[in-house]
């Protein structure tokens, strides 16, 4: 048997057999085999190659052909933690630290890098790069790191350091020069965007409209007071359970550990001469030196020929700067390549050690004070001119004694109360059904509370959102086990156990009645108000005037000519509803009626309209208003143009590295 099989699949039938299964394993099945178990990004973007717009959607083309972007697991981290940081900063105490870890939030993150990397792959597509000068001329911009209005290259230095973690110059000027390749697509489409002068006067006119109103206020309705029936109370209940639901309720034992009380071990003069030592950095200022440059530039690749005449160029420069009466700055001004400095005759302010890169620093802190020199770095050739030395300063040990001595105070007492949090913990750990143990270990009692609604408390620590949060955490209910330690303060913190629960429900209709009672009699009363003003509206639609429709009622109407939006008369809602009734028709009147917070009823009948007159609008306003609509149309446009070529290229999407 088996050998008449062999010698049926061993003709050239079965040679093709064999190649047309292959060809949909080669373009299907090897990608999930080789490729899915090897990346480590989070999302990848395609697109196919500017070269080869129509290129299939097919795994080898794809893998041969096509560019792609990736977001990587670091990346997405990053933006996430951003991200936590914003909303911790923007809610406060409020902020839910298990809540953000949900999927939806990753998702949202995810989407926004997503967003970035088809930006980035679309510019790399069309060609767009962004030259050094562009990148030097952007971060010079930017307020963080400038001074009286001016950029600051020590300001720079200290903010980059500041990051966490730290970043280089260089790094950052990488990360400048991605968010300006990525941003170049939208905003250029945005800047595109314009506003005709017929949309321009049309909303002029909406906005300037007045209308004739007149209006009658039909005061809150009177306490209704009728019998309430036993079947209108059991219909009402039913219709309106979810009013008549009691919240979930916790009770708890909890201790309190506060650092504040605890003392830290004295610190002798040893140690502290120790740390200044370690930290004389902290202590010193740098050797500044005052200097003006001209930069040759020279671009990226350029050949040996470029090089040598930058830097013969740079050399005649330097040349007529060191002539006498030479004016470097006017020098600066008609030939640096510099955009951040040109304008300021070359001026780079003081300049510390590593702030300019190794091959600047090395010829600026060789020069004296009045030298001019030429040097050589990545960006091209310099003409560099040494005005002023400031010598650096070491603080003295005995001037910032005080100072170390309190940080290292707050630091051990820091240190002490991280200790004895890691002791109770590891208590609560070995008892996680009781208090008792990790209460001792503490020397605090053990407290109870309860029970309590979720916001129920409104001082003290309990109130504290986090422990609100943890105290209505699901699994602390349903296995009753101390939390773990939730931060309230500074060198304060709670740990909880949840003794009873009593999840929300419905409250018997007995315990509810006079309640109900009440709500049926106020929606009794509203819709009596509701009906006279409806039947006050349906007079003034049929012709009759406002004033003659509640005369008998003996209310005031008042007359009021040329109602201008936003105007309150005599309430916000009644001017929305002014501005929603339909235009009248010559001689007539479009009445409406509209209910306020109080229960009273506005009854109005709009009898003119009047558009505004684009001619009153000064030049300045209709400036202010048409940069307004172009940044709102150019906004869309640029929303447009994302969609769009995120529609064009294939992303996929890992989850699981979520």
């Amino acid at each position: 048997m088996l050998q008449a099989l062999r010698e049926k699949t061993s003709g050239w039938i079965a040679v093709v057999i064999v190649v047309l299964l292959a060809i949909p394993f080669a373009f299907f099945g090897m990608e999930q085999y080789l490729f899915q178990s090897g990346g480590t990004h989070v999302a990848r973007v395609e697109s196919p190659p500017s070269w080869w717009r129509g290129a299939p959607d097919w795994w080898l083309v794809r893998k041969l052909a096509w560019n792609h972007e990736d977001v990587d697991p670091d990346e997405f981290r990053r933006a996430f933690e951003e991200e936590r940081a914003r909303r911790r900063e923007a809610e406060g105490d409020a902020f839910d630290g298990l809540a953000f870890e949900s999927i939806d939030n990753r998702r949202e993150v995810l989407e926004r890098l997503i967003d970035q990397a088809v930006l980035r792959l679309a510019a790399r597509d069309r060609g767009v790069a962004i030259g050094d000068a562009q990148v030097r001329e952007q971060i010079e911009q930017i307020p963080a790191f400038q001074v009286e209005g001016r950029f600051d290259p020590q300001r720079y230095q200290l903010a980059l350091q500041s990051q966490v973690p730290p970043q280089t110059p260089a790094q950052f000027q990488e990360f400048v020069r991605e968010s300006l390749q990525q941003a170049l697509l939208p905003t250029h489409v945005a800047q595109s965007a314009f506003v005709p002068p017929g949309q321009l006067d049309r909303l002029l006119r909406l906005l300037g409209e007045r209308r004739d109103v007149s209006f009658v206020v039909l005061p809150p309705p009177a306490v209704d007071e009728a019998p309430v029936e036993d079947a209108e109370i059991a219909a009402w209940y039913e219709s309106h359970a979810q009013q008549y639901r009691a919240p979930a309720t916790v009770s708890i034992e909890y201790i309190v550990l506060d650092g504040s009380a605890l003392e830290a071990e004295p610190v002798d003069e040893a140690s502290l001469r120790a740390r200044y030592e370690e930290e004389k950095s902290r202590f010193s200022e740098p050797e500044q030196r005052l200097v003006s440059h001209i930069l040759i530039e020279v671009p990226q690749g350029a050949d040996a020929a470029a090089q040598q005449a930058a830097e013969q160029e740079a050399k005649a420069l330097a040349a007529q700067a060191q002539a006498e009466g030479a004016d470097f700055a006017a020098l600066a001004r008609e030939h640096s390549d510099d955009p951040g400095s040109k304008d300021a005759g070359g001026d780079l302010g003081w300049v510390e050690p590593g702030m300019m890169g190794d091959a600047f620093d090395a010829a600026v802190f060789a020069m004296a004070p009045g030298e001019v020199r030429v040097a050589k770095t990545e960006y091209g050739w310099h003409v560099l001119q040494l005005r002023e030395v400031r010598e650096g300063a070491q603080t003295p040990f005995e001037e910032v004694r005080e100072q170390l001595e309190r940080e290292a105070t707050e630091g051990g007492r820091e240190r002490a109360f991280s200790d004895l949090v890691g002791r109770v913990t590891d208590q609560a750990y070995r008892n996680p059904t009781s208090l008792a143990a990790a209460a001792e270990e503490a020397g605090v009692p053990v407290q109870q509370a309860g029970p309590f609604a979720r916001g129920a408390i409104a001082e003290g620590v309990l109130a504290h959102p986090a422990v609100q949060r943890m105290a209505f955490n699901q699994t602390l209910i349903e296995d009753g086990t101390v939390s773990d330690p939730v931060e309230t303060g500074p060198n304060q913190s709670v740990l909880l156990r949840v003794t009873d629960h009593s999840p929300e429900r419905t409250l018997p209709l007995e315990e509810v009645r006079d309640r109900v009672v009440a709500a049926i009699r106020a929606d009794r009363a509203a819709k009596r108000n509701a009906a006279e003003a409806e039947a006050i509206v349906a007079r003034v639609a049929k012709g009759e005037s406002l004033a003659a429709a509640v005369a008998e009622r003996g209310l005031p109407v008042q007359d009021v000519p040329g109602v201008p939006r936003g105007t309150p008369i005599p309430h916000p809602q009644a001017v929305d509803a002014y501005f929603r009734a339909p235009v009248p028709e010559q001689g007539g009147a479009s009445p409406g009626h509209v209910a306020l917070e109080d229960g009273s009823q506005v009854v109005f009948a709009v009898t003119a309209v009047t558009p505004g007159d684009p001619e009153e609008a000064s030049e300045q306003e209709r400036q202010m208003l048409r940069q307004q609509l172009t940044a709102l149309a150019g906004n869309e446009s640029a929303a447009v143009l994302l969609r769009e070529l995120r529609a064009r290229m294939k992303v996929s999407v890992i989850e699981a590295r979520l």
